[in-house]
């Protein structure tokens, strides 16, 4: 058995996996926002119900919303601020008293997806979060890249690819650029270009709600983000040439992206034929506390 947790900004998740994949019994509570020590309260009491019904695990594994610096051992890119600059990886491997396995919860959903889920069985994978943020991780040989800054896959975080006079400088982003990939494709990326475009105000799910119904703003809105997810996939496959690219978060239930995205990316890779999958994820929100658990292995 391995426990996976998956520590988000809101909730913290718990995960025991057998040997097969098969999910033996999971737990959730409310994330201590705001208190580390409350955090890693919280991961240890978790792991500790888990493992008071089904016995010592052989590995727990986490994953997070930043990563951690090789020089320092501290947390750095979190969007739950108050993680970052703490010896997070450490502190909770000596609250459990043992090695703990940590990642960025973008990494544990491509390992998910790669391990067993729709890329299983791919030599090189991209796996890809459209939600609050934009994030990525990459799998080779069933084995997670990391990197030596700890970023690998950090997608998000560069500039979009081929920008258009209108896309110029680009929105502001968090990590003090300007233009970034998040800042578009992110779900209020999607929101922040449908009300520059319209005046009006609108979550990410009612722009798709709208654009199945034919409203010509959100379609027009969708339009414009299928061209902008090509362009910056495309970017990746430039560098890296995935066998499969995985999509989650939630905007990767709009089911038109698997059709039109490839379709469009084929005029900004460097090939004369693009045999790349574009895919949704087999396990869904369960990826992330999934591919956590994997870590341990």
């Amino acid at each position: 058995m391995r426990i996976g947790i998956d520590l988000g900004g809101t909730k913290i998740e718990a995960l025991a996996l057998g040997a097969d994949g098969t999910e033996l019994v999971r737990r959730r509570v409310a994330t201590p926002r705001g208190s580390y020590d409350g955090t890693l309260d919280a991961v240890a009491s978790l792991v500790a119900a888990l493992e008071g019904e089904r016995g010592r695990a052989d590995g727990v594994g986490i994953g997070h919303p930043g990563a951690t610096s090789r020089p320092t051992g501290l947390m750095k890119n979190a969007n739950s601020t108050w993680l970052n600059g703490r010896p997070f990886a450490r502190d909770i491997a000596a609250r459990l008293g043992r090695p703990v396995w940590c990642a960025n919860d973008a990494d544990c959903f491509a390992l998910s997806e790669a391990t067993d889920g729709a890329a299983a069985g791919a030599d090189i994978v991209f796996g890809v979060i459209l939600g609050t943020g934009a994030g990525g991780g990459i799998v080779h040989a069933g084995r997670l890249l990391s990197g030596i800054n700890a970023i690998a896959g950090e997608w998000g975080h560069n500039p979009l690819p081929w920008p258009r006079d209108d896309e110029r400088p680009g929105p502001a982003c968090y990590c003090g650029q300007r233009g970034c990939i998040e800042t578009f494709l992110s779900g209020p990326g999607l929101a922040h270009d449908y009300q520059r475009a319209t005046g009006l105000e609108s979550p990410a799910a009612g722009i798709v709600d709208r654009a199945a119904q034919h409203d010509a703003a959100a379609t027009a809105a969708l339009s414009r983000y299928c061209d902008r997810l090509a362009r910056a996939l495309a970017s990746i496959i430039n560098v890296i040439d995935p066998h499969v690219i995985v999509l989650g978060g939630g905007l990767s239930n709009v089911s038109r992206l698997y059709e039109e995205v490839p379709r469009l990316w084929s005029r900004y890779v460097f090939s004369d034929r693009v045999d790349t999958r574009l895919v949704p994820p087999r396990h869904g929100d369960s990826s992330g506390v999934r591919g956590a658990a994997w870590l341990s292995r």
